[in-house]
């Protein structure tokens, strides 16, 4: 298994202000680029190469996918470039957030499942972009090409007639699904057939989250966990300051943190560029929100080895309640024989 010893090859967060026409930071070109305006109400914009670009969907909404001319309108060596003055991504003046991940251009077709996919995958990373056309039949089976089982994907039907379709390992089981919203995990064998992901498959049912019976165009996301990169999993809150204590394994660049049982509430992101140190208080913003970017006094600590939780907060540390999260690495801790070294 290839070892990343250096994460922004393949994940970076980028800050920026908008009225810029490029981002040019990065050290890798982009195939998912996830944007969020921080400082006013506004929708997320997620772009990927397969797909193409300006054609956007949004996280915080069920929408069809549109075309913005003035959006991303290519995906760069070094990032991406926007045409223009949309507020979904570089309103003049605006500040802005972006999360990118590398995959493998466009893609290529797929055959391994009962439905074709064109697929772009990076098995190095653990991260694929899937599209394929539904069927409605439940156990039809799509590619992924990432070779390992993937610990978390993410589905919409890009007619915008369905919500999101959400899999995750640290649900109860294959059985339940999250969507992009408050709800708490939902039971339906619907959703991934109660089949759990393997090396070369994703599962579907017959809901329309997954697998509409009406034929339509379907973009999915992928995760599979790299040791010293990557982690998805769960945890338990306590609802106290000394909160949840959560091991990856690496320093994280990114968290995005869902309750899944015990009580509704929303989904928090958290990236080392907006809290670029940990303090009494961290920004977050809400993946299912159009929202601005907010201050809470119960915090997400990034450190060397995890992440903690602190406060009485229901969004990540409710007592006795369950949480999934994702977490990418800004630095890894693993040797050369890729075992996690020692936290410094």
């Amino acid at each position: 298994m290839a070892q990343i010893n250096k994460p922004t090859d393949y994940f970076e967060t980028t800050t920026y202000t908008g009225g810029a026409t490029d981002v040019s930071s990065l050290s890798f070109q982009p195939d998912f680029v996830w944007v969020k305006k921080r400082d006013g109400t506004e929708n997320h914009g997620l772009f990927d190469a397969v797909r193409g670009a300006t054609k956007t969907i949004n996280s915080n909404t069920t929408s069809a996918e549109s075309t913005r001319s003035g959006s991303l309108t290519s995906f760069d060596n070094d990032g991406w470039s926007m045409g223009g003055s949309d507020g979904i991504i570089s309103a003049p003046g605006s500040n802005y957030v972006g999360w990118s991940w590398k995959a493998n251009g466009t893609g290529s077709a797929n055959t391994d499942g009962s439905i074709s996919s064109t697929v772009s995958a990076n098995t190095t990373s653990g991260f694929s972009i899937v599209k394929y056309v539904s069927n409605g039949t439940a156990g039809a089976t799509v590619g992924h090409g990432l070779g390992v089982a993937p610990k978390m994907v993410i589905t919409f039907n890009l007619a915008g007639e369905d919500n999101w379709g959400i899999g995750h390992s640290g649900l109860s089981s294959w059985d339940y699904y999250l969507q992009f919203n408050t709800s708490a995990q939902a039971n339906s064998q619907n959703v991934w057939n109660d089949t759990a992901p393997s090396t070369s498959l994703v599962t579907l049912g017959d809901n329309g989250r997954s697998n509409s019976s009406n034929n339509r165009n379907y973009i999915m996301y992928a995760f599979a966990e790299k040791q010293g990169y990557s982690k998805f999993g769960s945890y338990t809150g306590n609802n106290n300051d000394d909160g949840a204590f959560v091991y990856t394994g690496f320093k994280p660049a990114f968290v995005m943190v869902k309750i899944t049982a015990g009580q509704t509430d929303n989904w928090i992101m958290q990236d080392n560029k907006i809290n670029s140190f940990n303090g009494a208080s961290s920004q977050r913003l809400r993946p299912n929100s159009s929202g601005a970017e907010f201050s809470s006094s119960n915090e997400i600590d990034l450190l060397s080895n995890g992440f903690k939780t602190h406060g009485a907060d229901g969004e990540i540390n409710g007592s006795g309640f369950s949480y999934i999260y994702m977490a990418f690495a800004e630095n890894p801790l693993v040797g050369t024989n890729n075992i996690p070294a020692t936290a410094r």
